[in-house]
């Protein structure tokens, strides 16, 4: 059942990337591509030049890769925790005695819970990080 909800919980955040991918990274990157290429055509720049504006157009990028990288691991740190929590209970009710199908059940409950609550956070999430893409860069 845990591998269920997790596959649940996968599944929603692929999705999320997906559409930021097509959304926001890769019309970035195709930015980016395009002008460091332009920048590799002009004969009158200095490699050094040449280098300087290249770095310049991958920054962002990488910006933006480091805020949708944070923005995930806050979400699966937050979800681990949750998880976490339940098995916690699940074993504190098992040394205090509870049958193991009612455990079992409680802890399937729980996760279940908690990858509901996570999947209702990427909505706010994916509109959060796709505000904070549009921005970057320019």
């Amino acid at each position: 059942m845990a591998e269920l909800q997790q596959l649940r919980a996968q599944d929603a955040v692929d999705s999320m990337m997906k559409s930021l991918e097509r959304e926001n990274i890769w019309k970035m990157q195709g930015l980016m591509y395009r002008c460091s290429a332009g920048y590799c055509e002009d004969s009158q720049a200095s490699m050094q030049q040449v280098h300087q504006c290249i770095e310049r157009r991958h920054a962002p990028l990488a910006q933006a890769q480091a805020l949708v990288t944070r923005e995930l691991e806050k979400f699966q740190d937050s979800l681990a925790r949750c998880t976490m929590h339940c098995n916690d209970n699940a074993k504190g009710s098992i040394d205090a005695g509870s049958k193991e199908l009612q455990v079992k059940r409680q802890l399937e409950s729980c996760v279940t819970k908690c990858v509901d609550d996570h999947m209702n956070l990427i909505p706010a999430m994916t509109k959060k990080m796709k505000k904070s893409l549009s921005s970057i860069g320019k």
